[in-house]
């Protein structure tokens, strides 16, 4: 529980609803993919809701996520503790496979689909390879930016959803 002055109460499995910090972070990784689709409408003028489920494309969500997850643990739990560093260590993994490994895998693909092309009738041999697994180092700096400036101020202003159900009136406050 966020507050300092609540009392602890074991909800089970509801205590998954007052986790501020994983809702947060998920909730900044919805909004980078859902960012997607707004893009893809105003900059390529076409309906592609497959985006939202695909890998790759501006931002990167996978960086929003971790982003945003490791500045609400810092926020709750203090920047200067190890669970903060080993959140911001992850994210520096996550984001560097994102720009890197995965990237270059999505280029080895578009190589391979391109040898793919040459066949005598014009049709590749086998089913081309999926080419849009990483994100460009521009992709990973603006999903890293958006899952904080999503993440802190909900945790800060709404807190948990169980918080907001308490606040909104839909569940009795417990303690």
């Amino acid at each position: 529980m966020s507050d300092a002055t609540a009392v602890p109460v074991d909800l089970g499995l509801l205590g998954l609803l007052d986790n501020g910090v994983l809702w947060w972070g998920l909730a900044a990784c919805g909004v980078a993919q859902l960012s997607k689709l707004l893009i893809e409408l105003v900059v390529h003028r076409r309906w592609n809701p497959k985006v939202l489920v695909e890998t790759g494309g501006m931002p990167s969500s996978h960086s929003a996520l971790m982003t945003g997850t490791a500045a609400c643990i810092g926020w709750q739990y203090g920047f200067d503790g190890a669970l903060f560093a080993l959140a911001a260590t992850l994210s520096f993994v996550v984001l560097y496979d994102a720009s890197g490994v995965r990237r270059a895998a999505g280029l080895t693909a578009a190589r391979v689909n391109q040898l793919g092309a040459g066949h005598v009738d014009g049709t590749p041999a086998v089913k081309a390879l999926k080419e849009n697994l990483g994100h460009t180092r521009l992709e990973v700096l603006v999903g890293s930016l958006m899952g904080p400036l999503v993440a802190l101020p909900g945790l800060v202003w709404i807190g948990s959803p169980w918080q907001l159900a308490i606040s909104l009136g839909l569940v009795p406050p417990v303690g």
